[in-house]
């Protein structure tokens, strides 16, 4: 009886070839394929299909928008009231080589009356030799003659969000309309206040306005270069059109100034996720109040440059939001303050599709489903969704840094290997698992550019692989032709070191088959004889 069972199971070429493993895995591959594989992976293209036209019409609409921004919508000085500030007010400004004294010299030399300035420095370091240092720059300030206070807690609960609700409860503070935020790497220039408070102080309805971030260290690193590219994208196309189209953005959590009856009515700081700059935002949106980008008033900050910095900033940025959309969006569909577009604006443009769906598609079609099609031709893939489509929507991310569009391709296979961290990051937050609340603050080694008069401050930290790029953050980028012309994929292979770039240039062969174990071979014989991890295979056609 077992014997003829597994003969009416067993395809008798399969049984002949018992012995040989590869045939084996080779025959199963047949098996399963066409009833199995073959209707999945088509599915799995149909979404990603879908997925990158809701990306595509979402970057096209920003684009043909921020275009009508330019060449048609007035400046923010003419759609809001705005006149310059005419007192005579009292100047200043320092630099220091280290990360807590240029900040705090920046604000100490912002432009504005002493006695109208309440300057609050919130410390939730635990290294007690980091709070005396910061506490001694703090004294030195206040014996100048500035309004400067330092405040710590005893506990970091809620971390960022919590001391932040904790600072506005102090008596000092209970005079203030406005608060400015500056994280602790941000230098504003001395006539910030004089730019920005006007437009809070004319307009009632404006609860916000949010600088732009320029990156002091953007030179630093090839990966510094990858981060500008994609946060110049965020100021110059989605904050712009946020604020000119429905006057609603993301605050950034820094280099912004809130109305503080704002933030009291839209209920306060929350530490419910790692979000907490894009919550308020959300909540005082959904009460009426309206938002203002300034894309000519910018702030010097930094960029973390090491992976592992990178890494943890990532999570919090692609989980946050995911884990903010899961616990709001049925309190925007419920609210009755705002208007039915702006209701779709935040749940579909702003959270979904933004937040969501651009890591889930990057991840999914260009690092899985585009490779898997090469082992399955019975697939097909259509022309404009492989290569016209992702084509237009790179070339739109990088309106935002013309300087950096030589580095086109790089940045390509950086955000592909992010891709899947993101992607984690964001079913984390929407599925609410355990590292959902994760906080882990951002680290930054300073401005190497102003501590080249101070030895000791601009010693680099020593170099460790783990710290660039994580034991299980690093890819190599394998591209595999399958039409006739140049065509890049990205698959990721998990290794953990670091990754040299490889361009081996192979020809077409009529057997996929053949085709693609020989490009193995060339990856296993690189990475055996040469110590190569992973490289750039271009597939050439003829």
């Amino acid at each position: 009886m077992a014997e003829i069972s597994a003969k009416t199971l067993i395809p008798e070429t399969f049984q002949g070839t018992r012995g040989d493993i590869a045939g084996q895995i080779g025959l199963v591959w047949e098996l399963i394929k066409a009833p199995l594989i073959v209707p999945l992976l088509r599915l799995g293209v149909y979404i990603c299909l879908t997925m990158s036209l809701m990306l595509f019409i979402e970057r096209l609409y920003m684009g043909i928008v921020i275009i009508l921004v330019k060449l048609f919508w007035k400046k923010p000085d003419k759609r809001y009231n705005w006149e310059p500030i005419q007192e005579d007010l009292e100047n200043g400004n320092s630099n220091f080589p280290v990360v807590y004294k240029l900040s705090i010299g920046a604000a100490c030399g912002l432009s504005w009356p002493s006695d109208r300035l309440v300057i609050q420095v919130l410390d939730d370091s635990t290294d007690p030799t980091v709070k005396d240092l910061v506490e001694l720059e703090c004294q030195r300030w206040a014996s100048k003659g500035l309004n400067i206070r330092y405040q710590i807690r005893e506990n970091r609960v809620g971390y960022k969000a919590g001391a932040l609700k904790e600072g506005l409860k102090r008596s000092y503070v209970k005079h203030c309309e406005y608060v400015v935020i500056f994280d602790a790497d941000f230098q504003p220039e001395p006539d910030f206040l004089r730019r920005s408070i006007p437009f809070l102080a004319l307009n009632p309805e404006i609860a916000l306005v949010q600088a732009r971030w320029r990156f002091v260290n953007a030179d630093e690193c090839l990966m510094t270069r990858m981060q500008e590219m994609s946060l110049d994208y965020h100021f110059t196309v989605e904050q712009e059109v946020g604020s000119a189209t429905h006057a609603f953005f993301g605050f950034n959590g820094t280099a912004g100034i809130w109305r503080i009856a704002a933030i009291n009515e839209a209920g306060g700081w929350k530490d419910r996720t790692t979000v907490e700059d894009m919550d308020l935002a959300v909540r005082a949106s959904l009460r009426g109040w309206k938002f203002l980008y300034l894309g000519d008033l910018h702030v010097k900050s930094e960029l973390p440059s090491t992976f592992k910095a990178f890494r943890f900033q990532q999570h919090r940025w692609s989980c946050g939001p995911a884990n903010l959309f899961r616990k709001m969006v049925m309190e925007i569909i419920r609210n009755k303050k705002v208007n039915v577009w702006k209701k779709i604006y935040v749940i579909y443009s702003f959270f979904f599709v933004r937040k969501i769906i651009a890591h889930w598609v990057t991840f999914t079609f260009y690092c899985v489903v585009l490779p898997l099609t090469i082992l399955v031709p019975e697939v097909e893939v259509p022309i404009w969704g492989a290569v016209y489509i992702p084509s237009i929507i790179t070339i739109l991310n990088a309106v935002g840094t013309p300087r950096s569009i030589h580095l086109l391709f790089y940045w390509i296979l950086f955000e592909n290997v992010m891709s899947l961290h993101r992607t984690k990051a964001t079913l984390i937050g929407l599925l609410e698992g355990g590292r959902a609340n994760e906080w882990v603050v951002t680290e930054k080694l300073g401005d190497t550019q102003k501590n080249k008069n101070n030895p000791k401050a601009s010693k680099r930290p020593r170099f460790r692989i783990g710290d660039r790029y994580g034991f299980f953050n690093i890819f190599s980028f394998m591209c595999i032709g399958k039409f006739n012309f140049v065509q890049i994929f990205v698959c990721p292979i998990f290794w953990g070191f670091s990754l040299p770039v490889l361009h081996i240039s192979l020809h077409y062969h009529t057997t996929k088959s053949t085709y693609i174990s020989e490009q193995l071979d060339i990856m296993t014989k690189s990475v055996k004889s040469e110590g190569i991890i992973g490289g750039v295979l271009l597939s050439l056609l003829q």
